[in-house]
């Protein structure tokens, strides 16, 4: 089959990839749409040593299953694979499992080729009211709606969201549906535009008020966006991290102790209430696609999805 590959922070198509086998309970999913999103440019930049097939926001069909109800279904998959059995798993938090792999991102072949496989547990099949173009947001919607699985957002709360990036826009609008006083933080005068088709607030950063936000999200994966975000918290207030940062960063941390400051990572999320919300259509997802690629042209993609101010960018074999 065909797939991208990365190795060593470079990446390449190869043609004759050997088909994957799936295991028992498992899937085989032939490729209709995947998404490149900003975790995969950043294993190109070394944020974690992944070597194999990337790529994990997908849209499939099930070719074969273990269950002949799946066969033919139309499907998006959890990305990550848990052993069901360590302390995390039992304790209901398998995105933490001791076990763990991801996929495309962390010990197992990803959604950037012609077939992948999936556990059936991973599978959720997509309404036929969702259009693939709109379903290959599953994924990164789910991690948006993850910050409120993780803290309450009152309508009565000063919220900042920096960075207005392909996951940025997805947090901004399930942010807008609690009612909060939101502002997000964007220079592209494509995205200030979008987002006041929505009627959502954007700012400059250096406008951001100093000390005044309730909540701030920072979806920017720089270490100036964190530097913004602790200026703009108010003491007792909460950072919540929607980002990879390729690297380390210096915080300080005794300004963070003395200002009593929440500091939350935010990753993975629900699929299930995402589905519903590209279904009602109160997530606008077709605006953000900027360009569809075919799997061999999937250099040129990447190249493309890394400039500046580019969103999403589709891949189909």
């Amino acid at each position: 089959m065909q797939a991208l590959w990365l190795e060593k922070q470079s990446l390449t198509f190869r043609a004759a990839v050997p088909d994957p086998k799936p295991q028992p309970g498992e899937a085989l999913i032939q490729l209709r749409l995947a998404g490149i999103c900003g975790t995969d440019l950043e294993l190109l930049r070394g944020y974690y040593p992944y070597t194999g097939i990337p790529g994990h926001e997908f849209v499939g069909v099930v070719l074969e299953a273990s269950e002949p109800s799946w066969i033919g279904e139309r499907v998006v998959g959890e990305i990550n694979l848990t052993c069901g059995r360590c302390r995390e798993c039992k304790e209901g938090r398998p995105n933490h499992c001791e076990k763990r792999v991801a996929l495309g991102v962390r010990g197992y072949p990803g959604a950037f080729a012609e077939y992948l496989t999936l556990p059936l547990a991973n599978l959720h099949r997509i309404s036929p009211g969702i259009p693939d173009e709109t379903a290959v947001f599953t994924e990164p919607l789910a991690a948006a709606l993850e910050i409120q699985q993780q803290v309450m957002i009152r309508p009565d709360e000063h919220v900042l969201l920096i960075g207005s990036g392909r996951l940025g826009l997805l947090v901004a609008q399930t942010l807008a549906i609690t009612g909060c006083d939101l502002l997000v933080t964007s220079r592209q005068q494509r995205t200030r535009e979008f987002l006041a088709t929505l009627h959502i607030s954007a700012i400059f950063p250096d406008d951001v008020p100093v000390r005044q936000m309730d909540v701030v999200i920072d979806a920017s994966g720089s270490m100036q966006g964190f530097d913004l975000a602790r200026r703009a918290v108010r003491p007792g207030g909460r950072i919540i991290l929607k980002s990879t940062y390729a690297g380390t960063m210096d915080v300080d941390l005794s300004s963070m102790v003395v200002d009593e400051i929440t500091l939350i990572g935010s990753r993975c999320g629900p699929f299930a209430p995402a589905l519903r919300l590209l279904e009602s259509g109160k997530i606008v997802t077709r605006p953000l696609i900027d360009a569809q690629y075919p799997l061999r042209d999937g250099l040129a993609a990447f190249e493309y999805a890394a400039k500046q101010g580019v969103l999403k960018v589709l891949l189909h074999p």
